[in-house]
């Protein structure tokens, strides 16, 4: 699987950054998984086609030391789907900013 990863967190930035991803993503019903809804201009002409498979997420787990993040777009409505694929170019740079933004809301310095 292909993943974007940050680890080696700080002393209290796991609470932090838990409570970030509470407050702003989906859970998924397992302690620590996270869905970060791709938001609709991202989405590639095959997803934007398969209106019956929206939303579109990344899955985000998030461990004492780290988070980590799949670099495949999901939905929660089917296992298979030709529009369950790995990510963009552009949705890939586009799940490294949302990161990178909640790490610099957080003032956490990765």
């Amino acid at each position: 699987m292909k993943q974007y990863v940050i680890d080696e967190f700080r002393f209290g930035e796991y609470e932090k950054i838990k409570a970030y991803l509470d407050m702003n993503f989906e859970a998924s019903g397992m302690d620590g998984l996270y869905w970060i809804r791709l938001d609709e201009d991202m989405l590639n002409d095959v997803q934007k086609e398969h209106t019956e498979c929206k939303p579109f997420y990344f899955a985000a787990e998030l461990e004492e030391h780290r988070i980590s993040c799949e670099l495949l777009v999901r939905t929660q409505n089917r296992i298979r789907c030709n529009c369950i694929s790995y990510a963009t170019e552009p949705q890939r740079n586009w799940l490294i900013r949302r990161m990178d933004a909640m790490f610099a809301d957080l003032n956490i310095q990765t």
